[in-house]
């Protein structure tokens, strides 16, 4: 049966399975923040790239950073951490990464090298799926330093975008921006290099725990 699991190390030795996850519930505040920033995808993409609407494409992804901050406040705070939403909540938050960098390269505000950088690490990560799989194991939560480069990048952005509006505002944006986006990516691929390095401790840990061997 496939599991999604923490991957906290133990004082003498490596990661363990823990005990059930959280409830399958569907209908809970945070899973209807994240299908919100689904629905938001859409409709930033045409706002910045049809009418070109920049105000209103920033309100939406502001609304997506706010969100993505507020769900897991909520799912802690009132206990409504669910399957569901531990696969929502990053599907939802890549998937605006995704459109946004598109959006914003094809209009020129980001160089094309960044808008390969972030969703390359996404592809790479990908091919540690099957490996998972094969010992038993969903996709591993998103890690610290994962949640800190994905809130640094979703402030990046509309700050962009913002910049492409001109004047005293958009230096400012501008300036900030970049630093959100260089640090945001800096930790994209952080956090990426701690999740290989989590797969690599489960994949040894479940192969002594069989008897097999390390290579």
């Amino acid at each position: 049966m496939t599991t999604t699991v923490s991957t906290a190390m133990s004082p003498t030795g490596p990661p363990t399975r823990p005990p059930a996850g959280p409830a399958d519930r569907v209908w809970t505040i945070p899973n209807l923040l994240s299908l919100l920033r689904l629905l938001g995808v859409p409709l930033f993409v045409w706002l910045a790239l049809g009418p070109q609407a920049n105000g209103w494409a920033i309100a939406v992804l502001a609304f997506g950073g706010i969100s993505d901050y507020a769900d897991g406040k909520i799912a802690r705070r009132f206990n409504q951490s669910s399957r569901l939403g531990a696969l929502l909540d990053p599907a939802a938050d890549r998937l605006y990464i995704l459109a946004t960098i598109s959006a914003l390269a094809a209009r020129g505000i980001i160089p094309i090298w960044l808008a390969v950088a972030i969703p390359g690490r996404d592809l790479l990560l990908a091919l540690t799926l099957p490996v998972l799989a094969r010992h038993g194991y969903g996709p591993l939560p998103v890690n610290f330093a994962g949640k800190a480069a994905t809130l640094s990048l979703l402030y990046a952005f509309p700050l962009l975008l913002l910049a492409d509006t001109g004047g005293a505002l958009g230096t400012v944006a501008r300036a900030a921006g970049w630093a959100f986006a260089g640090w945001g990516g800096a930790l994209y691929w952080w956090a990426g290099a701690l999740y290989v390095i989590q797969v690599r401790r489960l994949v040894l840990a479940d192969r002594l725990a069989h008897g097999v061997a390390a290579p």
